[in-house]
């Protein structure tokens, strides 16, 4: 999953919100990561929903329908094309309009610089300054975002146009999408109560170490 779906399944404090938007960004135990609780909290969540998405049937079989050409850039493509379909169909998994629901987001991360690292700051400012969360909704914004990785890439790949993909089978894409939305969100909750009641150590206690 990416930005918005993280999110949503994430973001139930401002700091949960930040630390569902820094799973890809900070390494190692996450009870070894030097953040308040909270954030951690919404790190391990987002790790958890990833791990859940990436072995799911469905989202294998979206993995799949990718081309042969582009099939090891897959998993980032499956991840933009299904936030796109997130926010298409926005009204179906939140009674929040997205656009209200995007700026509240921006809002409760950018309030928080001194809890940003380094290397998310530049990602988390574009996001907020060009609305990215609203803006998947719309292909030709996907486009330019799938695009603008591309170009980020240190080599040639093939990832250019591959928006392409999704428009050529978007009813299967979408179909995926549908089936499997449903299923994460529950899992989400069911491991943000876990959270929520205590039942995850986010503190590895003194003279022991975490994998």
């Amino acid at each position: 999953m990416n930005f918005l779906a993280h999110l949503l399944m994430g973001s139930q404090t401002p700091q949960q919100a930040l630390g569902s938007l820094l799973g890809d960004f900070v390494k190692g135990p996450v009870q070894q990561i030097a953040l308040p609780d909270e954030v951690r909290g919404g790190i391990w969540l987002h790790r958890r929903i990833d791990v859940f998405t990436d072995s799911h049937p469905l989202v294998l079989q979206s993995k799949a329908r990718v081309s042969a050409e582009r099939r090891r850039f897959a998993g980032i493509m499956v991840d933009m094309f299904y936030d796109h379909l997130l926010a298409h169909h926005w009204q179906r998994f939140s009674d929040q309009p997205l656009a209200v629901f995007a700026q509240q987001a921006y809002r409760d991360v950018l309030n928080q610089p001194e809890l940003i690292p380094e290397n998310a700051r530049p990602v988390i400012a574009h996001m907020s300054e060009h609305d990215w969360l609203s803006s998947y909704a719309q292909l030709p914004h996907l486009h330019r975002a799938l695009d603008n990785m591309a170009r980020r890439l240190r080599r040639d790949n093939p990832l250019p146009g591959a928006v392409a993909e999704l428009e050529a089978d978007y009813a299967a894409f979408e179909d995926d999408f549908l089936h499997f939305m449903p299923e994460v969100q529950a899992y989400a909750a069911d491991q943000a109560a876990l959270l929520s009641a205590g039942g995850v150590d986010l503190i590895v206690p003194s003279g022991r170490s975490s994998a």
